[in-house]
């Protein structure tokens, strides 16, 4: 029997915060420890289980094959811990700080306008929101939310989609009468390509040609830029021909600011837009789970 001096849950809570940071620094940054004492507590652990579970031979942490075991059962006994409390407050509203990240296009045309609405909803939450094209770190930045475009990356993160929209390419009518309007794909070496500053799942413009055949083309041009929405102004503008999803520049095409380019070669390709979040199904905080459920509600793309 364990004496009643020892912290058996938030030992286990450690531990499965430090595995799924990946490093013990980060996993203090998200527990607001220090790193000497989140250390000395898993060391703790590993002398009262007498197994080491964290191989320290090399300088990326690595489980023992009993320490896969007790992340695995860790997992189960929190989130077991986690749906008893729930179940203890059945009945309250959900509260407290909610931070959620978002990518920049969908945080500037949907999110904003749709967190009053949730507010609203939910008046014993506050929110918390960052917009940035970077994809973060949800553990480092304590962030209980992320919004983001595109591929996704293998992690333990849980995503759930709220939409898709098909690619489309478009330019400025003023840029279109300065450099004319390209008929074929051959046509885009003469013109510039705007290009985003950070990787991207493919690299260059897919295209299908009359045959029905895939082409991708190199993007070139003189500017590169780090977030969507500066894409589309800066397109808008007239600096060039930009890829973007249709959601995001329908209103421009509607408006007349913007005009869609070769759609005879657009392959339809979808970029899908995903809420990620850190959990194991169910068992989730009420804020997030009602933020969650908030979006799937109202976001359309």
């Amino acid at each position: 029997m364990a004496r009643p001096d020892i912290n058996r849950s938030g030992e286990i809570e450690v531990f499965v915060r430090v595995v799924e940071a990946g490093s013990f620094s980060a996993a203090a940054r998200g527990l607001r420890m220090a790193p000497s004492a989140v250390s000395k507590l898993i060391a703790r652990l590993e002398a009262r289980l007498g197994a080491r579970l964290i191989s320290r031979s090399t300088r990326k942490l690595q489980l023992t094959p009993e320490g896969t075991v007790f992340f695995d059962s860790g997992v189960r006994i929190l989130a077991d811990m986690d749906a008893a409390e729930r179940e203890a407050a059945a009945g309250a509203a959900p509260r407290g700080r909610l931070r959620v990240n978002s990518y920049v296009p969908f945080g500037q045309h949907r999110l904003m306008s749709l967190l009053p609405r949730f507010l609203e909803r939910y008046p014993e939450i506050s929110v918390e929101a960052m917009l940035t094209d970077s994809v973060i770190d949800l553990l480092e930045e304590r962030a209980d939310v992320a919004i983001r475009a595109g591929p996704l990356r293998e992690s333990r993160l849980v995503a759930r989609k709220l939409g898709q929209s098909r690619m489309v390419l478009v330019a400025a009518p003023s840029y279109l009468e300065a450099r004319g309007t390209p008929r074929t794909l051959s046509d885009l070496g003469r013109h510039n390509m705007l290009a985003f500053g950070f990787a991207r799942h493919i690299d260059g413009w897919p295209f299908v040609d009359a045959a029905g055949a895939s082409i991708l083309v190199p993007v070139v041009g003189n500017l590169t830029l780090t977030d969507g929405e500066a894409m589309r102004q800066t397109t808008v503008a007239g600096a060039g021909i930009a890829r973007l999803a249709l959601w995001h520049v329908e209103p421009d095409i509607a408006a007349g600011r913007l005009v869609p380019l070769l759609e005879d070669f657009n392959p339809g390709d979808l970029e899908a837009t995903h809420a990620v979040y850190v959990g194991q199904g169910k068992h989730l905080p009420a804020r997030v789970r009602a933020f969650l459920d908030f979006l799937s509600e109202t976001v359309r793309l």
